[in-house]
């Protein structure tokens, strides 16, 4: 299976700090890839350098055969993003909104319904955006990641911020879409038992270092054989990233 995302030794460094080191992440097409680690990891600054927002110190990346920074106009005409809190016009409507980014994108005007459909915005659509709660405003800006059916969605926390019955929806939304729309879906959350739900491939970073990229089989597999806990994915988690503190500790 072809890999949509490779990074390779992608590192991003300020100063004497390094937020990314060498991660090497294959995001195979058609899956949904979890990202995963502790608030600090480096998630956020790896999903930034993908999307141009950031400029990596060190590695390179491929986005569907397209290596940036060469070609990076064209990776974004591709990629879908939501990132950290969405910004809206407040004084426009979700409708206004997600419309000016049709009108952006060059989109045909049946792509703002069709969005606002799929994330369960449509009787909420004329009302001001300064308006919405939270859970309203992620979905709206999911909305504008999704609209015009881009390949890629590159997605950080879509849930945040939503209650029980909106993270299910959600979570089931992503979930259908690789198959519904041939999309490639990489997307953080800190609710881990949602990202073993929707997930097909997990990464995990803990102080900018990879500790793992593959299956939930093998990840389980891993963790049995360095006698880690199997049972869900938050304590498997949990485990390695205690492990590696500890290691981290004793190197100091």
């Amino acid at each position: 299976m072809m890999n949509v995302i490779e990074t390779k030794n992608l590192t991003k460094k300020y100063g004497g700090f390094t937020a990314v080191s060498a991660v090497n992440l294959h995001i195979p097409q058609g899956s949904v890839y979890g990202f995963l680690g502790p608030n600090g990891a480096g998630k956020s600054t790896t999903m930034k350098m993908l999307l141009g927002l950031t400029k990596p110190t060190g590695g390179n990346f491929t986005i569907d055969g397209k290596k940036y920074p060469d070609d990076r106009v064209a990776i974004l005409k591709e990629i879908g993003s939501f990132i950290e809190a969405p910004a809206f016009y407040g004084n426009l409507s979700g409708e206004e909104n997600l419309d000016i980014l049709r009108r952006i994108l060059d989109l045909p005007k049946s792509s703002v319904p069709e969005v606002l459909e799929l994330v369960g915005l449509t009787q909420y659509k004329d009302r001001l955006a300064k308006k919405y709660s939270l859970g309203m405003k992620q979905r709206l800006g999911l909305a504008g990641a999704m609209i015009g059916r881009p390949p890629i969605l590159i997605l950080d926390e879509p849930t945040n911020g939503l209650d029980p019955v909106g993270i299910h929806e959600i979570r089931t939304l992503i979930r259908s879409l690789p198959k519904k729309y041939d999309c490639t879906i990489l997307v953080s959350s800190h609710l881990l038992s949602e990202i073993e739900l929707m997930s097909d491939y997990i990464g995990i970073l803990n102080h900018g270092h990879q500790l793992f990229e593959g299956t939930m089989g093998e990840l389980k597999r891993d963790a049995a054989i360095q006698g880690y806990p199997t049972d869900n994915l938050e304590d498997t988690f949990l485990a390695l990233i205690d492990a590696d503190n500890r290691q981290r500790g004793s190197l100091r």
